[in-house]
């Protein structure tokens, strides 16, 4: 149950006025966009404002104008109303009882929150506030010290029948739960088996069909985003943060890189050099010239980073006749590995590239080919075998 709206004062027909936020299929906000009588409009004026009630009374609280930090401020009071709604009272000293130190465990989450914004990205900060929102929810404990294992089990059922919860899910937010505990102090609560289970599916890559279709469906400049996800095989976020600089045209590379003056780091902080097509170099070229002084390749209008890829991206594929549903960023990813595996690359070769740190996570996208002319390889094998 959400209990925190957040909203945005714009001006709307010569007047002030606060507006809904429109969230992406991602979950995160649309930055600058909001609903205005039922339509979507985008509005890169006013400031974000959080709004929830305290008892009978509505409090209202600016907090900023980036949407990333609105949507911050929004879970981490989402995860104190919630909280408190669960019976947890929010205590800032430990207290003594019955001759043991015992911390409060909502102000034990609001406080590891609190450190996850400042250390962490939005994306993984979103992740941690959620699985602490629901643990809040499904154990009525009010000390850290008081949890135990069957708190845990009873998070996972939880998770699986009240929150609806697949397999993987519940395993990322049990996992979640246990950092926040260890970090508490407190460990040894489960055993091996009492973790959640769930198969690792298979990556699902594109078929050179539909990427054909998809593309042919794309404009241009929707042709350059997909083109450089498709054939980069970079994370959202490395694609949002990539620079200008990042790009060799004389060596047809690309770099992920650390971007101190934005606050983003790579994920596990690892840089690397990827070697791209011709083709997406010659189109970079291409777009360059209109980008005047911002230094970002993807960038909105106030030289920001490009938010709503996943939106656009089932948008041409609607447009396309291709199935949405069917269509995510990561998918561009796992299918820039499968293909270059598939043409022979090596293992070691496509880990570096992907920022991968280990060799296992790699091999997941050794995918068998099932494309007519690997058939037609199969056959010449056993050629002359059977008559």
């Amino acid at each position: 149950m959400r209990l925190v709206n957040l909203t945005k004062r714009v001006m709307v027909n010569g007047g002030l006025r606060y507006c809904p936020v429109v969230e992406a299929a991602n979950g995160r906000i649309r930055p600058d966009v909001v609903m205005v009588d039922g339509t979507e409009e985008r509005h890169p004026e006013g400031s974000y404002y959080i709004d929830y009630r305290e008892g009978e009374k509505r409090v209202r609280i600016s907090v900023g104008k980036n949407a990333a930090d609105a949507q911050s401020a929004r879970l981490s009071k989402q995860a104190e109303l919630n909280a408190v709604k669960a019976g947890l009272e929010i205590l800032d000293a430990p207290v003594m009882i019955g001759g043991q130190t015992k911390h409060s465990l909502a102000a034990a989450i609001a406080s590891y929150l609190e450190d996850v914004k400042l250390s962490k990205k939005p994306k993984t900060y979103s992740a941690y506030s959620t699985a602490l929102n629901y643990f809040a929810e499904s154990c009525r404990k009010q000390f850290v010290e008081d949890i135990d294992r069957k708190d845990m089990l009873r998070f996972s059922a939880f998770l699986r029948d009240e929150k609806d919860q697949s397999p993987r899910s519940v395993y990322n937010k049990f996992e979640s739960m246990m950092a926040f505990l260890k970090l508490q102090g407190v460990r040894g609560l489960v055993g091996k088996t009492d973790w959640p289970r769930f198969t690792e599916e298979s990556p699902e890559v594109y078929e050179r069909e539909e990427i054909s279709k998809f593309l042919d469906a794309c404009e241009p400049n929707e042709r350059l985003w997909f083109e450089f996800f498709l054939m980069t095989g970079m994370r959202e976020q490395e694609v949002m943060y990539t620079y200008w600089s990042d790009i060799n045209f004389a060596k047809c590379t690309v770099r992920v890189s650390h971007k101190p003056d934005r606050n983003w780091t790579p994920k596990a902080y690892k840089e690397r050099t990827i070697p791209v097509p011709e083709s997406l170099i010659a189109s970079l070229k291409r777009l360059k010239p209109g980008h005047g002084n911002c230094n970002l390749v993807f960038a909105t209008s106030g030289c920001r980073p490009k938010m709503d890829f996943l939106d656009c991206c089932k948008a041409v594929a609607k447009r396309a006749k291709l199935n949405p549903e069917t269509f995510w960023l990561h998918k561009f990813r796992a299918t820039f590995a499968t293909w270059a595996l598939w043409k022979q690359v090596d293992l070691k070769t496509v880990q570096s590239y992907l920022g991968h740190s280990d060799m296992e996570s790699t091999m997941r996208y050794l995918k068998p080919a099932g494309h007519d002319h690997v058939r037609e390889k199969m056959n010449s094998v056993f050629e002359g075998v059977s008559q």
